[in-house]
């Protein structure tokens, strides 16, 4: 059974950090790039950040302002992803998904893609 267990999420002041995990099973990590993406109450979910299979590219959503905050990585040894979060903004409160797929999709929707975890709530508040 594939399983991506996102965790690490919670309420952090503007200006804050927090670093997400995503746990993944029941498919061949190294084979798969790992992508997070997140929905915010009445918007549309939307990619922020994936790294590929074998770790060497990461990829960051042109429509989410991310760069140079976030960071994306992986470890092999553990089937886990992570994303690091700094200067986080009110505006980056949202559900946090973790989701697999061959292919590195950070852009749109992520409708493709072929497995997905539980989010994790990040709310950025003072």
């Amino acid at each position: 059974e594939v399983q991506l267990q996102a965790s690490g999420g919670g309420l952090v002041q503007p200006g804050g950090s927090l670093r997400l995990s995503c746990a993944t099973s029941g498919f061949i990590f190294d084979d798969y790039a790992i992508a997070w993406f997140r929905q915010a109450p009445g918007k549309e979910r939307e990619g922020v950040a994936c790294v590929g299979s074998s770790g060497e590219r990461t990829y960051y959503a042109d429509s989410v302002t991310v760069k140079g905050r976030f960071t994306i990585s992986r470890d092999s040894a553990k089937n886990t992803v992570y994303l690091q979060m700094n200067s986080l903004k009110p505006e980056d409160t949202a559900v946090y998904y973790c989701a697999a797929d061959r292919q590195a999709i950070v852009a749109g929707s992520g409708s493709t893609i072929d497995y997905w975890g539980k989010g994790t709530q990040v709310t950025v508040s003072s």
